[in-house]
């Protein structure tokens, strides 16, 4: 199989918006305006991904969005809104936003397509495939023709796919809501034993991540991507926006040896949920990892205290795809696999498909 572009799309960028229905227009969304950015909170938790059974919506803080949405050389083109003509009201979205990648040995400038949200009531007017297509347009106008996404919709044709695996961090709390990740058929006390972790951490050395560890945590990004198929190059300025610790939002943490090297660094964000119709417990903080590295340490190690660490700081699931080398810890560290699969997709890029042991896309979003 060739590697290379589906279309040759340089030289062909339509110059004019495509058309709403009447009585909506387009908004490029003001994400500097806590207004908007309330808006987009509003939009997003009411609409984006929603359980099947109406009890748990992602609930997006403005700092997440603005992490996520903001990172260097954002785009506001690329933040494209639908409003309501007469209400101002917004009621769709979809982002994107710079992506360098390493697919095999092709390194390309794309972006990461973000949040595709329409309003509930509004989905049989065909507002998807629209902005699906100005956002499209907006992004060829800034010279870049190709995109990555995930779904766990299965469109053709998937580059890559993985699993879900969630690791209860609050057993007592996940089976009094009935969520999902906790095994049903498991009795509270065994729920809570088998999942029981130490108070510390055991790793020397391991501590949170600093504006000084930055170049130090680069090299050992660039240094990983090498043994993998499908990665996400990221430049210095790249790595102090995604991985330096923000409050509820993204902690990073790594492991300095007495020399004061870096041997290791582990990174997850947080995502909170919002529980309906539960009369004791009112949301949920899930952790999500972005990717664990480390040249000296035992993964199982790393990630075992990376566990306690993410439940000192509230969180009550953890999640993981078994991407990269994340199998290795897996079921050691009592994952449950989950029955859902997330897909990746390349726009306008041909090359064969990678098996999710070779992937080492950073998703810094909840898609």
């Amino acid at each position: 199989m060739t590697h290379g572009p589906i279309i040759d799309a340089e030289g062909s960028v339509r110059t004019d918006p495509y058309s709403l229905p009447e009585g909506f227009r387009w908004d490029n969304l003001e994400l500097s305006s806590q207004t908007v950015l309330r808006e987009l909170c509003t939009l997003l938790s009411e609409n984006y991904l929603e359980e099947d059974d109406n009890t748990v919506r992602f609930d997006f803080s403005p700092e997440y969005l603005q992490w996520v949405l903001q990172p260097p050389n954002w785009s506001a083109q690329w933040h494209c809104g639908i409003r309501v003509v007469s209400s101002n009201k917004l009621v769709g979205f979809i982002a994107a936003v710079p992506a360098e990648l390493l697919v095999y040995e092709a390194e390309k400038r794309m972006v990461q397509v973000k949040f595709l949200c329409v309003h509930k009531k509004l989905r049989l007017k065909r507002m998807t495939p629209v902005l699906i297509r100005e956002l499209t347009r907006r992004v060829n106008q800034q010279g870049r023709y190709q995109a990555v996404y995930t779904t766990v919709a299965v469109l053709p044709t998937p580059l890559s796919s993985c699993r879900y695996w969630t690791r209860p961090l609050n057993p007592r709390k996940l089976m009094e809501v009935g969520h999902l990740g906790q095994k049903r058929n498991m009795s509270l006390q065994r729920a809570v034993k088998v999942h029981r972790l130490p108070e510390v951490t055991k790793i020397p050395g391991l501590r949170p991540a600093t504006k000084g560890d930055l170049e130090e945590i680069h090299s050992l990004l660039q240094e990983n991507i090498r043994k993998f198929h499908l990665n996400t190059i990221l430049s210095l300025q790249e790595v102090e926006h995604w991985l330096l610790p923000r409050e509820n939002v993204v902690d990073t943490y790594v492991v300095e040896e007495l020399d004061g090297t870096l041997t290791g660094v582990v990174s997850f964000y947080s995502i909170f949920s919002r529980l309906l119709n539960q009369p004791v417990h009112t949301g949920l903080k899930a952790a999500h990892l972005l990717f664990v590295i480390s040249t000296a340490t035992n993964l199982v190690d790393l990630m075992k205290d990376t566990l306690i660490l993410a439940k000192s700081k509230g969180c009550d699931i953890f999640s993981a795809h078994d991407v990269m080398d994340n199998s290795s810890f897996l079921k050691q560290l009592k994952f449950n696999v989950d029955d859902v699969s997330l897909h990746y997709y390349l726009y306008n890029w041909m090359c064969p498909k990678i098996s999710p042991d070779k992937v080492t896309l950073y998703l810094f979003c909840a898609d």
